[in-house]
């Protein structure tokens, strides 16, 4: 079962691609996505990986939790559902 990661403290230059490139040591990445500010079309500092297996995804949590990539430390932990969020329907 794919596993989603939510990692942390970006540097605004790193691309999806060399994302994927450096969490696919630890295992098959299945997706990345970097979410962009609506107004600013800017990244937001963080981004989604969602490895293929469990394994993986803890794999990719020890080796870079805490690690400094192009020169921040980034935060790497399961994603957890956003607080609040509904079905996106509104009365």
């Amino acid at each position: 079962m794919n596993t989603k990661l939510f990692v942390g403290n970006l540097s605004f230059k790193l691309t999806e691609q060399e994302l994927q490139d450096l969490f696919s040591r630890s295992g098959t990445v299945v997706s990345v996505a970097m979410p962009v500010d609506r107004e600013t079309g800017r990244k937001r500092g963080f981004a989604f990986v969602e490895m293929e297996t469990s394994e993986g995804a803890q794999a990719a949590i020890s080796e870079f939790n805490g690690q400094t990539i192009e020169g921040r430390q980034i935060v790497v932990n399961e994603s957890r559902p956003r607080e609040g969020a509904g079905s996106g329907y509104r009365r």
